[in-house]
């Protein structure tokens, strides 16, 4: 049992330290000009990585926030696709599982937005299909993937590629959960930086 616990720990760990610290940076690069331009960030996934972007939309929307949430003060728009179970089930059920991100997707992108694309293949077709929906309207793309990409990272424009054997998805969401802290964790700094520094708006 102590054996799995090191072997895990240090699995992780080695991770941690072969992040691709410059696309994390671009990918905060795009957040805040995308905050900047009063844009909206669409995050979605399957299974645990859905789990997990609806995480990150609380974390951008309240958590950066949360030291201002009594101000009038503009904040993330982020929204997670799709909004509801019921309109989750309608695609899949009326259209076809593969377009439950891309239907909900075109209702809303605009110029300005952003779109984040959380996936441990990088190969699910439903993902893909909304991803080249975004890059047919030339929204920037921030993948967050595993194993070994697949087409997410071919065709993403910032590449958080958490690099695993294939099928080690507790790894890689574990992992992916680790990133999602550590922009939240800046942002929260940085406004809470410009709100003592400089007023924010």
């Amino acid at each position: 049992m102590e054996k799995h616990i090191k072997s895990y720990i240090k699995k992780s760990v080695k991770l941690l330290q072969n992040l691709p610290h410059k696309e994390i940076a671009k990918a905060m690069n795009l957040l805040q000009a995308t905050y900047e331009r009063d844009g909206r960030i669409y995050v979605f996934g399957n299974g645990g990585s859905l789990a997990l972007a609806t995480h990150w939309v609380a974390d951008f929307n309240k958590t950066v926030f949360s030291h201002h949430l009594d101000k009038n003060t503009r904040r993330f728009q982020a929204i997670r696709l799709p909004t509801t179970e019921e309109e989750l089930t309608a695609w899949a059920n009326d259209v076809g599982f593969d377009m439950v991100f891309a239907g909900p997707l075109r209702n809303y992108l605009r110029d300005g937005d952003l779109v984040i694309a959380i996936s441990s293949s990088g190969n699910s077709p439903n993902i893909i299909k909304a991803v080249e929906l975004a890059k047919e309207y030339k929204i920037p793309v921030i993948g967050v993937s595993g194993f070994e990409g697949g087409v997410l990272n071919e065709l993403a424009d910032v590449k958080i590629l958490v690099n695993t054997d294939k099928g080690e998805y507790e790894l890689v969401e574990g992992i992916h959960a680790v990133i999602l802290h550590l922009i939240t964790k800046y942002f929260k700094n940085y406004f809470d930086y410009l709100d003592k520094n400089i007023s924010i708006k």
